[in-house]
């Protein structure tokens, strides 16, 4: 993508009056040769986890006003006993979007809301730990040289070594699938808990639920993507096989880390998906009272693609729309 648009090579080589690299010998197999791809995927896993990361913090945060929860779990003396890096800035960001919430503000009966919502920083955060070790990794990676054999000309060498093995990457990326679909499991305990008719919502968020179905269908697909997601976060590292008559004798495996990441990486954006649909839709329940004003421009802004469910209608068409909402019309920091 260029500018918005998906364009060719050569069409961009023209716009931007660029002439194609001429490559000389050895260059070509020098691209190819060593950690390219799963660098080049991993990075782009990576991108989106970062993104994914954010928009769970904001998007656990329109489910907590919605569901009636409760801020003080996300007071900063809370974490600050627990110095973990990543667990501070998720709460202080899932604080910092209810400020100003009517919702947040009212008077409270229960005395504590489910883990998936109160220990949010905790999980949340972890996940972002993961992210900047993995990053670390990655900025490694992107500035070594893979190839092999290895030539130095200032020592007059041409050493055959092993700096294309994966190992680095294919540890990181199994390891940032996991942590990111950590992401979509509690998300989906989240949606579980806004369609149990509780704290004054309607089963299944619609009315007249014995007659409509309502956003059963929705958890259903949230809840079949994360337990796709587990079998998926199984770690390709560990399945070294040889070839080559054994001269290759231990791989990585890195590739499919990098494949199974980013499948990973979209399942987790369509959970979040869901759940901003199914948060959205109990918001409206809320009414007159209103949620921050930041969360309300989400609110609104998601309405444009995505309509409140009156009665029972096929839901995927919605789906595919806040995924897509998610993934190309997102803009909040």
């Amino acid at each position: 993508d260029f500018r918005g648009k998906r364009i060719s090579g050569s069409e961009l080589n023209r716009q931007m009056g660029w002439e194609p690299i001429a490559l000389q010998s050895k260059e070509g197999l020098a691209l190819l040769n060593g950690t390219q791809f799963m660098c080049a995927l991993g990075l782009w896993c990576l991108v989106q986890a970062h993104r994914l990361a954010d928009q769970a913090d904001m998007i656990c945060a329109l489910s907590l006003d919605a569901y009636d929860g409760r801020t003080e779990p996300f007071t900063k003396e809370v974490h600050q006993i627990r110095p973990h890096a990543g667990q501070a800035p998720s709460a202080a960001l899932v604080k910092k979007y209810l400020e100003g919430s009517e919702l947040a503000q009212r008077q409270k009966e229960h005395v504590q809301d489910p883990y998936s919502f109160r220990c949010a920083p905790q999980v949340h955060g972890a996940t972002r730990d993961c992210i900047e070790y993995v990053s670390r990794v990655m900025t490694t990676e992107m500035n070594s040289a893979t190839d092999n054999p290895t030539i130095f000309p200032a020592l007059d060498k041409i050493i055959s070594a092993g700096n294309f093995h994966g190992q680095p990457l294919a540890l990181a990326l199994d390891f940032l699938a996991i942590a990111v679909a950590e992401l979509g499991s509690i998300s989906e305990r989240r949606i579980n808990q806004l369609v149990l008719g509780k704290r004054g919502l309607p089963p299944f968020l619609v009315a007249r639920p014995g007659l409509n179905s309502g956003f059963m269908i929705p958890q259903y697909t949230a809840a079949s993507i994360v337990s796709r997601n587990k079998q998926l976060c199984t770690p390709c590292c560990v399945d070294s096989i040889d070839s080559s008559q054994a001269q290759e004798d231990h791989v990585s495996m890195g590739a499919n880390s990098a494949l199974k990441c980013y499948t990973v990486v979209n399942n987790v954006r369509q959970v979040l998906a869901i759940e901003l649909f199914n948060a959205s839709q109990a918001l409206e329940f809320r009414r007159p009272s209103r949620t921050s004003a930041r969360l309300e421009q989400l609110v609104s802004e998601f309405r444009e693609h995505v309509p409140f469910i009156q009665d029972d209608t096929t839901m995927y068409p919605h789906m595919h729309k806040a995924d897509n909402f998610l993934k190309n019309e997102w803009h909040f920091n």
